[in-house]
């Protein structure tokens, strides 16, 4: 485990945070990955509200990362290559704006990079559609309930686990493979 005083925090929303935290987890200087929410209006939002879509919040991770192992800019790449930025308030069979694309930047660096990113993936037509994540400051993380974390590691076989997850897995793996921690992860 990393010195904390040295880690930097990035708050990511790309969809279903069961799949966004798996992800994370697999990745060397990757600290801590967290499942929450942020973005929206009520104080201390649990699930079922947050899945109402009636609060604002984005179902979102809070990554914890040693940035002399692993740069935003890489955090960012993952982001983008395993969950699809271009669908507004939707990943696949998820609908809401509880599972839009979004990223809460928590400096102007954060913020600059995320808006570098999306320009350069739109200009270079890296999907068929323009992404539409959001770039949004930071203001508050509120933790997800007990049984969200560690979700896909406590429950593979889950139905929605095994069919969405997996996929994002072996993407990481192929586009992230040096990157990757080498027991595989937590």
């Amino acid at each position: 485990m990393t010195d904390s005083s040295s880690l930097r925090f990035a708050t990511l929303g790309g969809g279903c945070f069961w799949c966004t935290e798996a992800v994370y987890r697999k990745l060397r200087g990757v600290d801590t990955v967290e499942p929450g929410y942020s973005g929206g209006t009520l104080e201390n939002p649990t699930y079922e509200a947050v899945c109402s879509g009636a609060t604002g919040h984005a179902e979102v991770i809070r990554i914890a990362w040693d940035p002399d192992e692993i740069s935003f800019q890489t955090i960012l790449d993952v982001f983008f290559s395993t969950h699809d930025p271009t669908t507004l308030n939707r990943q696949g069979n998820d609908v809401g704006s509880q599972y839009r694309s979004v990223v809460f930047y928590h400096d102007d660096e954060q913020r600059e990079a995320a808006e570098r990113t999306i320009d350069k993936l739109n200009s270079d037509s890296v999907f068929s559609d323009p992404v539409v994540t959001e770039v949004r400051p930071f203001e508050k993380f509120y933790p997800a309930e007990d049984y969200h974390h560690d979700y896909f590691a406590r429950n593979p076989r889950q139905p929605y686990c095994n069919a969405i997850i997996p996929p994002k897995l072996r993407k990481l793996q192929v586009a992230f493979g040096r990157q990757l921690k080498v027991d595989g992860g937590a």
